[in-house]
Parts: structure tokens; C-alpha cells; sequence
């Protein structure tokens, strides 16, 4: 059988049959293995993007626990700092009491010993005046009045510089 232009109709059809024999070979060869190929990096891209949000979803929670952790920490050094500082004044102010009961202790003490210091400088003042007066006495009974003075006179000062 001869067509015109001499086309053989068993030549088409034998080229038909190795196209449909050359392509059904690479389908099996090459397209069947590049597509699972695709298909599984498509899958393994895809589970490093899922597990990629995953770990950042979960660092945000985790910023975000680390964030209220810090707010709860410094609110937290807040209180404790206002307890810190409540205890100081309250110690203090119990130093400041102790303080004023010791100086307080101390002024009763110079008071006593200033009080107790002036009574015995008066006993002993008014010990010497009788002292003094006997004397005198004793010179004006037995001895004239201007010797008893002048004796008088002179024990007064020599008292005076001996006592002192």
C-alpha cells in the first residue's frame, strides 16, 4: 500500500508503536521515579516547615513564660525590697530608743553623781565653817578680842590655802 507522497501506513504505525513503547519506558523510568522523588521532599519540606512553627510557637511560649517569670520577679524584688526596707527603719528606730535609754541612763547617772558631789562639798563647806566658828569662839573666850580676831584671821587663811 502506497499513499501518495509515499507514506507507508505500516511506517506511521511502527513509529507510533515505538513512541507509545519509548514513552511508556520513561514513564516507568523516569517520570515514576522523579514524581515519588518530588513527592517526597514536597513531604519532608513540608514536615521541616510543621516542625519549624512548631519550635517557634513554642519558643514564643516560652518568651512569653520567661517574660511573666521576669514580671513576677521584679514585683517580687519590689516586695522584697519594701521588706528590707520596713525592717531597717523598724531596727532603726529600736537603735535610735536604745540609744536614747543609754544617754537618757547616762544623764540620771551624771545627775546622781553631780547631786551626791555637791552635798558632800557642802558637808564638808559647813564642817569647816563650824569648825572655823569654834575656833573662833574658843579665841574670844579665852584670849582678848583683837588677838582672837587677828588669830581668827589667820587660821581663815591658812585653812584656805591648805584646803585648797
Amino acid at each position: 500500500m502506497n499513499l501518495p507522497l509515499n507514506i507507508d501506513i505500516r511506517q506511521i504505525l511502527l513509529h507510533m508503536l515505538n513512541f507509545v513503547i519509548l514513552f511508556g519506558g520513561l514513564y516507568f523510568i523516569l517520570y515514576k521515579p522523579v514524581k515519588d522523588f518530588i513527592v517526597r521532599r514536597e513531604k519532608m519540606y513540608g514536615d521541616m516547615d510543621e516542625s519549624a512553627k512548631n519550635a517557634l510557637k513554642s519558643a514564643e511560649d516560652t518568651k512569653k513564660d520567661y517574660e511573666e517569670k521576669l514580671r513576677r520577679a521584679d514585683s517580687e524584688i519590689l516586695e522584697m525590697k519594701a521588706v528590707a526596707q520596713a525592717e531597717a527603719e523598724l531596727s532603726a528606730s529600736d537603735i535610735i530608743k536604745k540609744a536614747k535609754a543609754e544617754a537618757d541612763e547616762v544623764l540620771n547617772k551624771a545627775r546622781t553623781q553631780a547631786e551626791y558631789e555637791t552635798r558632800e562639798s557642802l558637808h564638808h563647806a559647813n564642817s569647816e565653817i563650824s569648825k572655823i566658828a569654834a575656833a573662833a569662839a574658843k579665841k574670844i573666850v579665852f584670849e582678848s578680842t583683837s588677838e582672837s580676831f587677828d588669830a581668827f584671821l589667820d587660821n581663815a587663811k591658812g585653812d584656805a590655802k591648805g584646803g585648797k
